[in-house]
């Protein structure tokens, strides 16, 4: 029997129709701004999040001072969970073990005690086994929490409070950093150095509108709890700290050790923040296996409650600071620090701030827990003067109090009529033991209310100036930096700076590719392929049917290769890249982005201080650094203007003071280098002047040595300038028939 579906009372008219897309839109903000507010966004006034903020709390309703002793961290989750963050225990767990990791927080919150992981990235044991207790920063951070300090708000279940912010004596959010991804928006804040806070802060008490680059004197950068070195110029830092967004380069910390036999071996110390050592190692070991590393023998791991990794060279010729470029180039051992200030500003409005805002809102936080804990200290001590008021009124009245007691059925009532005192101070009265009736708690009182009188003086004092409360910041902040400055064990600065080493990319290109011996082989048809060693005899390369070789050359794995094309163009290729010699090789053109209607022109192995001239058909011309035509992409670099008919017709390298060209139409020119332009683009200016045909050939030569060609039987011919006087002219000019035995081909070698 099928059960039949019936709307609910009412009828069809209760149904409502609602809008999917709104729906949708309304629940998906609410999600979004419980993420940022509730866990993902650290609040600006004490650098926690709701889950951090919650376990500190905790902790301390449980008594777990810095003196007392440990008690197992599944109690203190259990708590947690129970009273005010009803979430999983293990993300609570794991927020605890994160607070007490001084390889993960600068400053721990949680003194842990058992396995709390390490910086290899092994996990934490059980909370069942590990044990925890607060340090004296986080109670730092709650000092005054229980005097009125910061406003409280009801718990998930409405049984208990907690408290919106906590107190934050200590400059926890740039002292710790935080991390966290909401919905839209993330935060990224790396460890700082207290003592370095400390000093901006009072600073900024002073000159509340200080400059960035001001402050950066201050706080030079973030001091990593794994330490490490910043290679950052001051700049940069400036720039990150003035928009809230930015980065920082860590390296390794890293020395040499002298070895037996003048050997030498590196030792790393210090790791970059975040980076788990095993893998690092694991990585490193990687890369040495596929022999990306060839300046690297070995690598081990001597770590023991420090860290040292002991990497080997190949050699003692390696030169340390290019196997380190190497490393810092290919591995973690060079890490970037991201900056992202997105915090909450007043507990309710997420924000990317800026050094200065920071501090300035844990400033004025300060100065408000300063002034609600000095009104709470206050009105206790208004409310013990008005109790010590009655009590000395019942001193200089005693006998009439008693028998008021005594026989009044409601002495409170009438005690109040007769003395003329409050319901408090009666209350009091009656609540007096008979032990203090002694004659000398008289003085006692009297002494009592001149010390309260006088403190409450000075409180009243300090809540009318502005200038004395800002005094009372500035002493607890100097407390602060004296209990926790860079004299001492824990606030020590950790990271260093330094500017980074520059070492020649190509150098280090060459580094991390092994250096072996090869012959280029590029066909006609434009196949190519890389063969193991220096070839002398081309003669037994085979090609495919219909190929013939076009340029051979020797090379070695760590040489650039450039192609010129008849398009202009030049193409870039890795030695190390081209395929192997066994077979006929690869198509250059599925190697590089070349247009179908040009062709090789020549190959060659790229020497950076090199200059080519390159010329065209039609006879245009001019002089280029081998540098320019370096390309970094698969399209190449245009480097000769041609438009067809016109092509690239010569690419060869300049020597000497003087360029002979010979056109097809035989006549020969020869004219001072100088004459033409050094261009790194461009078409170039006429070399020679024809009526038509074009170029045939050209040579840079040393006018002091002569000219030399050889003929198609092998035979050498060298004119020197007395011999060559005919044919020397000005760039652009027709020239005259060559002269006698130069070869029938047009070409300088026959």
């Amino acid at each position: 029997m099928v059960k039949e579906l019936t709307p609910p009372a009412g009828g069809p008219d209760d149904i409502q129709s609602v809008d999917l897309k709104a729906a949708l839109e309304e629940r998906y903000l609410a999600y979004a701004l419980s993420t940022i507010m509730h866990r993902a966004l650290p609040d600006v006034r004490d650098g926690m999040k709701p889950v951090h903020r919650r376990i500190v709390h905790a902790m301390n309703d449980m008594g777990l001072k810095s003196t007392s002793s440990h008690k197992k961290c599944a109690k203190v989750v259990g708590d947690v969970m129970g009273n005010f963050h009803p979430h999983g225990d293990q993300s609570i767990y794991d927020a605890l073990v994160r607070l007490a990791q001084d390889f993960a927080v600068r400053y721990p919150l949680v003194d842990g005690q058992g396995n709390f992981g390490n910086v290899d990235g092994d996990n934490p044991a059980a909370m069942r086994y590990t044990e925890s207790k607060m340090t004296t920063i986080a109670e730092l951070l709650l000092e005054g929490i229980d005097q009125d300090a910061v406003d409280f708000r009801a718990t998930y279940d409405e049984e208990n409070e907690e408290p919106v912010v906590l107190p934050g004596a200590f400059p926890n959010l740039l002292a710790n950093g935080a991390a966290g991804i909401a919905v839209g928006m993330a935060t990224n804040i790396p460890p700082h150095n207290a003592h370095e806070l400390c000093d901006a802060a009072l600073h900024l008490i002073k000159h509340r509108n200080a400059s960035i680059e001001k402050l950066v004197e201050f706080v030079q950068g973030p001091d990593l709890p794994t330490g490490g070195v910043i290679i950052e110029d001051k700049q940069t830092i400036i720039d990150a700290y003035k928009s809230g967004r930015g980065g920082f380069r860590v390296r390794a910390r890293w020395e040499k050790e002298e070895t037996t036999r003048g050997g030498y071996q590196i030792v790393i110390t210090q790791i970059p923040y975040q980076v788990q050592k095993s893998r690092l190692i694991e990585k490193i070991a990687e890369l040495l296996m596929a022999k990306r590393l060839p300046l690297l023998d070995d690598i081990q791991d001597e770590s023991a409650e420090d860290v040292r990794i002991v990497l080997t060279p190949k050699n003692r010729s390696v030169d340390p600071a290019l196997l380190m470029a190497s490393m810092f180039k290919l591995t973690e051992l060079e890490n970037r620090v991201s900056l992202n200030m997105n915090v909450l500003s007043q507990g309710k409005v997420p924000k990317v701030m800026s050094l200065r805002e920071v501090l300035v809102e844990w400033l004025d936080h300060r100065r408000d827990v300063l002034q609600r804990r000095s009104r709470h200290r206050l009105a206790a001590i208004i409310r013990r003067l008005e109790i010590l008021g009655g009590l000395m009124v019942a001193y200089l009245n005693i006998d009439e109090v008693i028998k008021i007691i005594r026989e009044e059925d409601h002495p409170k009532a009438v005690m109040m009529e007769r003395f003329s005192i409050t319901d408090l101070q009666a209350e009091s009265i009656l609540n007096m033991r008979l032990r203090s009736l002694r004659k000398l708690e008289e003085f006692e009182i009297r002494k009592e209310i001149e010390g309260l009188e006088a403190e409450k003086s000075e409180i009243e004092a300090l809540l009318a100036s502005e200038e004395q409360q800002w005094q009372t910041v500035a002493w607890e902040i100097k407390k602060v930096r004296k209990d926790y400055g860079k004299d001492t064990e824990l606030g020590a600065r950790r990271t260093l700076f330094e500017k980074a080493v520059e070492v020649d990319d190509s150098a280090i290109y060459e580094a991390m590719i092994e250096k072996e011996p090869i012959t280029v082989v590029l066909s006609q048809k434009g196949w190519i392929r890389a063969l193991k060693g220096h070839m002398s005899d081309y003669k037994s390369l085979s090609f495919k049917d219909g190929d013939e070789l076009k340029v051979a050359f020797s090379a070695h794995t760590t040489d650039k290769i450039l192609v010129f094309t008849t398009g202009g163009k030049a193409y870039t290729l890795g030695a190390d890249k081209l395929p192997g010699g066994r077979g006929h090789g690869e198509p250059l053109r599925i190697m590089v982005d070349m247009d179908n209607d040009q062709d090789v022109l020549t190959a060659f192995v790229h020497k950076p201080d090199r200059k080519l001239m390159l010329a065209s058909t039609v006879g245009n011309g001019f002089i280029a650094k081998e540098a320019d035509l370096i390309a970094n992409t698969r399209k190449g670099k245009q480097v000769m203007n041609v438009k067809m008919p016109d092509e690239a017709h010569i690419c060869v390298e300049v020597r000497g003071d003087y360029v002979a060209v010979v056109g097809k139409n035989r006549k020969m020119l020869v004219f001072p280098l100088v004459q033409l332009p050094e261009m790194a683009r461009g078409k170039g200016v006429r070399l020679q002047r024809y009526k038509d045909g074009g170029i045939s050939d050209l040579r840079c030569f040393s006018m002091e040595e002569g000219l030399s060609w050889e003929d198609s039987a092998g035979r050498s011919y060298t004119r020197s300038k007395e011999e060559l006087t005919e044919w020397l002219g000005d760039r652009a000019q027709a020239g005259r028939m060559v002269p006698k035995g130069f070869p029938r081909t047009g070409k300088f070698s026959g």
